[in-house]
């Protein structure tokens, strides 16, 4: 079986994947007026510096991050303001940019107009939120040959506001689905080092639960999600609602989880359609991701069950595995396989 690794998201605070900010760019520094007085230099002359730039807010995917919780807290992020110009032409400081450390999969939307503005999925991509405003022009480069003494500067541009809002998408390769007690939590305790809240009754999971399981030889690995239990108008808002539907968009491959015990759903091709149909209307392209259908619990099987679940599968061309995460029965198979369809031919 699979070794296991510590996932990357083993963490005791509450997972957040949703946020509101507001963000404001540094304004820019006002030009100066200031004349030279300088020995030996007739009526001297203008030489008053530039505003410096206002500091950019930037927002940059951090590998680290797993959760927007840090956003529940702070929700107004600010960029320095630009320095004012000096005398002897001297121009002002730059205001230091804001760096706003995100997760990867965060879908950056404009609070206003719901716009998509940036998609941050790979650590250290950067976008740059609002950007400072520009400097003020000092009267030494005001001067013209009508005018040779301007008394005058131009005054530094205001900084940008902006509402934004954060929606966090998992980044995961596979991403476990199915009805509430479906046995998706104890799976992912069974092929990772994740911990998540299992019991033996609906919703135990609240919250999407990541966990990274590797192959003996540790060559290469899997970020697992377990997805909160989806039950009939899901999407629409029901149980949990669409909460956390945005989390399988971004798994490669599905593995859809039907309790082929006798506590489990009295049709199982049946539970299979009802999510996969919250699914569909959630969004069709979800529907369409590759799907492992696995039978769970079958430690404690209705046969009757167990071969209406596999032989519709057959029918439907979906690979089909019975497993048991309380025994390990089925287990190392599935892991395999899940091995073999987003590494490729080299883990056949």
């Amino acid at each position: 079986m699979p070794s296991v690794k510590t996932p990357p998201c083993s963490v005791s605070h509450p997972f957040v994947d949703y946020a509101r900010i507001t963000i404001s760019s540094g304004a820019g520094g006002d030009g100066a007026v200031h004349f030279r007085r300088e020995k030996f230099v007739p009526r001297g002359g203008p030489d008053g510096g530039d505003g410096g730039r206002g500091g950019d807010v930037i927002l940059r995917a951090d590998g680290r991050l797993r959760t927007l919780l840090d956003f529940r807290y702070n929700k107004r992020y600010r960029a320095q303001d630009g320095r004012p110009g000096g005398p002897n032409r001297r121009s002002g400081r730059s205001g230091a940019d804001r760096i706003v450390r995100v997760p990867c999969g965060t879908v950056v939307r404009d609070a206003d107009t719901g716009a998509v503005l940036a998609d941050l999925v790979e650590a250290g991509q950067t976008w740059v939120a609002a950007r400072g405003g520009r400097g003020g022009v000092g009267n030494a480069r005001l001067k013209s040959s009508t005018r040779r003494a301007p008394r005058t500067a131009r005054p530094g541009e205001p900084g940008t506001t902006r509402r934004l809002v954060l929606e966090l998408k998992l980044l995961a390769d596979v991403g476990l689905v199915g009805l509430p007690n479906a046995g998706k939590s104890t799976l992912l305790s069974r092929i990772t080092s994740a911990r998540p809240k299992v019991g033996d009754y609906p919703f135990t999971t609240l919250s999407p639960n990541l966990g990274v399981v590797s192959e003996p030889a540790g060559e290469s690995s899997l970020v697992v999600a377990d997805i909160p239990g989806l039950i009939r108008g899901a999407h629409a808002g029901a149980g949990l609602g669409d909460l956390f539907l945005r989390h399988v968009e971004r798994c490669t491959l599905l593995v859809h989880l039907v309790d082929v015990s006798p506590a489990g759903p009295a049709d199982p091709v049946e539970a299979w359609e009802t999510v996969n149909r919250e699914l569909c209307l959630y969004d069709p392209s979800l529907a369409r991701k590759p799907q492992i259908v696995a039978g769970s619990k079958v430690d404690a099987a209705d046969a009757q069950r167990l071969e209406r679940l596999s032989s519709w599968c057959r029918q439907a061309g979906l690979a089909f595995h019975g497993l048991s995460a309380v025994t390990g029965l089925g287990v190392e198979a599935l892991c395999a396989e899940l091995f073999r369809r987003i590494h490729g031919a080299d883990h056949a």
